[in-house]
């Protein structure tokens, strides 16, 4: 086995590293059932991933040359706490990948951003039939959240809601 192949770097990622990241965000959409975003999404998102005023953190996790996993995290705040919260929008390792303590060292990386930043807490959802990831977030020490519920409005919905 060669050890360079298997050490794990967790590094910011880069306007150079959206090819890499459109691609794993694909892959999720595959893990999740769902379809990948369209053309005109991913422009957005490496836009607001890369921008000058970039509207989230992306991280990546790379292996043997390999951009092996991605998280997505923002700022939230809670009032409450007066303390922001880091919100992971998205985790992922590519399936190829896993058992290698990968998501471990990518969760964790985002855990110390938050950590530095002084946050509260961290907060993500997760998908109910996603037993890995459930059984993942408990390894670590996660507790999941049972007396608020998750509700959304689509931009229809809102655009409805405004008279637009």
């Amino acid at each position: 086995m060669q050890q360079d192949a298997e050490r794990v770097v967790i590094r910011r990622g880069t306007a150079a590293d959206a090819e890499a990241l459109v691609k794993l965000i694909g892959a999720l959409a595959d893990y999740e059932k769902l379809p990948p975003p369209q053309p005109e999404a991913m422009a957005r998102l490496t836009r607001d991933a890369f921008g000058p005023s970039p509207r989230f953190d992306t991280w990546l996790a790379e292996t043997g040359g390999v951009c092996a996993g991605y998280a997505i995290s923002f700022f939230t705040y809670s009032t409450f706490l007066a303390l922001p919260t880091l919100y992971l929008e998205d985790i992922f390792v590519l399936p190829e990948y896993r058992s290698r303590r990968i998501g471990i060292k990518l969760f964790a990386a985002c855990a110390q951003h938050g950590f530095d930043q002084g946050c509260g807490r961290m907060e993500w959802q997760v998908l109910h039939w996603n037993t890995p990831a459930i059984e993942f977030y408990h390894r670590l020490g996660a507790s999941r959240q049972t007396d608020w519920l998750p509700y959304r409005m689509t931009r229809d919905q809102i655009g409805a809601l405004i008279g637009r």
